[in-house]
């Protein structure tokens, strides 16, 4: 029985199962123009989820809320929100002012521009939605369409829960999706880091050899090629944990430390052999 529920747990290993509810609904506005949408999350983080438990009976730990100062548990009703302003000073708000100042763009998907997707650098990418139509498959066929046709994103704004994201509206496999943005103020310049500014020009033997298995490794990148080994690792333990087998973890080889230049002349030799 517990192998059975062990398996149904195993995450699915092509793609992630439909949602069945929505998680935000509102409007995809550009001017005038408006397309009713349904918002359902799109990624799922399917590692490994562990519950910490009670090591004398095996029993899950509640969380729960302490005051600092009396260290007695608070009931949500005496919880209220704070911002710190020096340390241990706070400027505080309750639910109903902070709901006050919510962005304007609390229930619409504003598009302000399109956009070159490929021109969106992807490290400002955050987290990707599906966006189904609500009420009007008609606007929806057209947006998708015209997007599709023109190459096109649309790039604008949406506010989920308490926090606005820039926003890139774009097709993916037939469907509008929506791709929320880091600021720029968010993202570290690499070029801001003192040690690009002691770089030395590679050798010129070095950069051949380097050159050559870059070329040599190059093909199509497919995402399925890759897989979580820690949480298969994992999945491999419980399921002798089940079985009542002694647990037995070997570590892997040490890899002997080699100077750049042997290193890179074995990696081209490995590639030359036959698979």
């Amino acid at each position: 029985m517990a192998q059975e529920k062990l398996e149904k747990a195993k995450p699915e290993k092509v793609s992630a199962a439909v949602p069945r509810r929505s998680i935000w609904s509102g409007s995809i506005t550009i001017g005038l123009v408006n397309v009713p949408v349904k918002l359902y999350s799109m990624i799922y983080d399917k590692g490994v989820s562990f519950h910490f438990l009670h090591k004398t009976d095996g029993q899950p730990l509640k969380y729960v809320k302490m005051c600092t100062k009396d260290d007695k548990i608070v009931p949500w009703n005496e919880v209220t929100r704070g911002y710190e302003v020096a340390k241990n000073e706070y400027v505080t708000f309750d639910k109903k002012e902070l709901d006050e100042v919510k962005p304007e763009s609390d229930k619409r998907i504003r598009i302000s521009k399109f956009v070159d997707y490929f021109s969106v650098d992807p490290v400002y990418f955050d987290r990707t939605y599906a966006l189904m139509p609500d009420k009007s498959k008609e606007a929806y066929s057209l947006l998708l369409t015209a997007l599709a046709r023109k190459n096109k994103a649309g790039a604008g704004r949406i506010t989920l829960r308490t926090k606005e994201y820039p926003a890139l509206l774009h097709t993916y496999k037939g469907a509008l999706v929506l791709t929320t943005l880091r600021y720029a103020y968010d993202v570290v310049d690499p070029q801001d880091f003192e040690d690009l500014q002691k770089l030395k020009e590679p050798e010129k033997a070095e950069l051949d050899l380097a050159i050559k298995i870059i070329t040599d490794l190059s093909g199509d990148f497919d995402i399925t090629e890759f897989e979580d080994t820690y949480m298969k690792r994992v999945e491999e333990l419980i399921a002798q944990k089940l079985k009542g087998e002694k647990i037995h973890i070997e570590k892997p080889p040490e890899i002997e430390a080699k100077g750049l230049m042997v290193a890179l002349r074995e990696t081209i030799k490995q590639l030359e052999k036959p698979q």
